[in-house]
């Protein structure tokens, strides 16, 4: 019985024109009240959010011509270490595959390293490119140590693979706002960095 009234009352609405193509905004019903009182205590939450978020923005210095952040020059030797350590693994063959596909393993290696390489010259230039492709390379470790660690068979492998998701992640958790300043805009008569 309650349907069809309200049924009715929705009809008798469009019949005399009103609801929004009138331009008159119904009254919510009880069930809805409940949202809408809290409609103002969430504008307000965003208000405070976004006023946080423009204060941050408000604190965040430009980068000087030249200046690299702290986070960024670790990134660059971390990965400049890490295309070292495989280009000599390549290079004595300490890969530890078969002597099968011995040219894809190396296509790969070669490919892996080149790309360290880039990288590490992005970062060590302190262009956003490279800080993005950086947090990238960190999420996917991040992702596969901790895989490995839910099937570590071994106490030093769970340590190493909790080592290595730690320092992977203080990293990108650095590298965050080294992007910000990175991507703000230069001051007038600044030379163009990207």
């Amino acid at each position: 019985m309650a349907k069809t009234s309200r049924k009715r009352r929705k009809e008798r609405r469009r019949a005399a024109g009103g609801g929004v193509a009138s331009g008159r905004v119904d009254q919510p019903s009880t069930s809805d009240r409940g949202v809408s009182a809290e409609a103002p205590a969430l504008e307000r939450g965003y208000a405070r959010g976004r006023a946080r978020d423009e204060a941050a923005r408000a604190a965040l210095q430009p980068l000087a011509p030249g200046e690299r952040p702290g986070a960024v020059t670790a990134g660059a030797l971390v990965v400049g270490l890490l295309a070292l350590a495989n280009l000599i693994a390549t290079a004595f063959g300490w890969d530890g595959g078969t002597d099968a596909d011995e040219a894809q393993r190396l296509i790969g290696s070669v490919f892996v390293t080149v790309l360290l390489i880039v990288v590490t010259v992005g970062l060590w230039r302190a262009r956003y490119w490279a800080v993005l492709g950086l947090q990238t390379l960190l999420a996917i470790a991040i992702i596969f140590a901790s895989l490995g660690l839910v099937t570590a068979t071994s106490w030093w492998a769970a340590v190493l693979l909790v080592l290595i998701i730690a320092g992977a992640g203080t990293l990108f958790w650095f590298m965050v706002k080294a992007m910000a300043r990175i991507q703000m805009p230069e001051r007038p008569g600044a030379s163009s960095r990207r």
